[in-house]
């Protein structure tokens, strides 16, 4: 086999590839000769078949499957060797490769485009400026995580009058005009209707101030014009509710109200684990820790766009752009090229990024440890845990987690791209001039929309 690489410029280049008999008829004797040993051919004992049969039947396609192979592996082993940085993967040039009889040549050029990855300097100093932002925990952030944890552990009770938030339950009957319950008409036992999404304010009001027993005659098609909302009233499928309509009356059985909890160690105890705090002062303390911790990874997450845009932004170079558009279209069948085009911009962005962090973490011998890789997972298995409430999770038991989620593959190569990504973000904050501001979680939320 001999491979040769012709430039076209800076950032693309042909790849040919020359291949004959000797690179695989040895091989390819060798599966014929086993295909030989298992054939199952009607008129011939197994392993009786003669091998000229068996060349003519399975020849053409062994040896196209084994040309293929030596021609990919000879490939990546060139690559390798010649340290060629590519973006994307070997594109065959179909005009050249099409005219190429298998059945009847020995020899064969393979032709294929390569995207190669651009030369570029990194241009960041500290006459670039960055800035980072520190949310500040101010009473307003405090009492929404307060008023969550009390909506998250409220109650429901059951009240004699009904409310603009409470929750009814009531059968549910179709009227006539005359008010009389109509013929034939729909019915539902035991249906849950919340007074504060009625569409109609009249009805809404309507309901306000009944009791059990009393009823609230309505038109239904006013009150919830969701077909989905109709169907759970009327206890049916969605596909049945599309003709649905008319007057309907309520007859109340029961009242709901929600009711947040109170601030106290009862409160405490469900939210950080029984005598984990005993006091307010330890509550808010606690909170200021799990609010701090969150607003890091705003502040980080915000810092991560803005580093990642300002290191693009400073370091111009160009990409195979019409190599990248067939290379997507070849490795993303389902989309067609107007898709493509249409998420191209964000695309080079990415992969601009990419190459930048690469080379930021080589030129700074940035590396990821085994020790790294287990931070990180115990770090994401907390969050995790913490998701279902388990806040002080035994560090046995996250251990156990993380681990099992580092022997998947897919999951070490996502937490490896994070911490490298996070390596890179702190040594880009070494190189450029970083000012921190502090801001309130308004004023920071404004940040995304501006």
């Amino acid at each position: 086999m001999n491979i040769t690489k012709e430039n076209i410029d800076e950032l693309n280049a042909i790849l040919k590839v020359q291949v004959s008999s000797d690179d695989y008829s040895e091989k390819v004797n060798e599966l014929l000769k086993d295909y030989k040993k298992k054939a199952s051919i009607k008129g011939f004992r197994p392993g009786k078949v003669p091998f000229g049969i068996i060349k003519k039947m399975y020849g053409p396609s062994v040896k196209l499957d084994e040309i293929n192979k030596i021609v990919s592996e000879g490939i990546n082993k060139y690559i390798n060797e010649e340290k060629i940085d590519i973006l994307g993967d070997p594109l065959p040039l179909a005009d050249e490769n099409e005219s190429i009889d298998f059945e009847n040549d020995d020899r064969f050029t393979f032709s294929f485009e390569l995207g190669l990855a651009p030369e570029f300097q990194i241009t960041l100093t500290k006459k670039v400026k960055m800035t980072c932002y520190e949310i500040k925990i101010d009473r307003k952030l405090r009492q929404g995580f307060i008023d969550n944890y009390a909506r998250k552990f409220g109650d429901y009770s059951n009240v004699e009058e009904v409310a603009p938030e409470d929750i009814i339950k009531a059968r549910i009957e179709q009227i006539d005009d005359s008010g009389s319950l109509a013929e034939d008409g729909l019915s539902a036992e035991n249906s849950s209707l919340s007074v504060s999404v009625i569409k109609d304010e009249e009805i809404r009001k309507s309901f306000i101030g009944r009791k059990k027993g009393e009823s609230v005659d309505f038109d239904i098609r006013k009150a919830y014009p969701n077909n989905y909302e109709i169907a759970a009233i009327l206890q049916m499928k969605k596909e049945e509710t599309t003709k649905v309509g008319g007057t309907f009356r309520a007859v109340i059985s029961e009242i709901s109200r929600f009711t947040p909890a109170a601030c106290n160690q009862e409160l405490f105890d469900k939210v950080y684990g029984e005598g984990a705090v005993k006091s307010e002062d330890e509550f808010i303390s606690k909170l200021d820790e799990e609010i701090a911790s969150q607003l890091s990874t705003e502040s980080n997450y915000k810092a991560l766009t803005d580093a990642k845009k300002l290191a693009v932004e400073k370091s111009s170079f160009n990409l195979p752009q019409d190599f990248l558009k067939r290379w997507l279209l070849k490795v993303n069948k389902e989309l067609s090229e107007e898709e493509i085009d249409k998420d191209f911009e964000k695309f080079l962005e990415d992969l601009k990024w990419q190459l930048i962090r690469n080379r930021i973490a080589r030129d700074n011998e940035i590396k990821i440890g085994e020790e790294d890789l287990l931070d990180e997972a115990r770090n994401y298995t907390r969050q995790q845990f913490q998701q279902y409430g388990l806040y002080y999770a035994a560090d046995e038991q996250v251990d156990k987690y993380a681990k099992e989620m580092l022997r998947r593959e897919e999951d070490q190569k996502k937490i490896a791209d994070k911490i490298l990504e996070e390596k890179v973000i702190e040594k880009i904050k070494e190189m450029v001039k970083v000012e921190t501001v502090k801001v309130t979680a308004d004023e920071f939320n404004k940040l995304f929309t501006s």
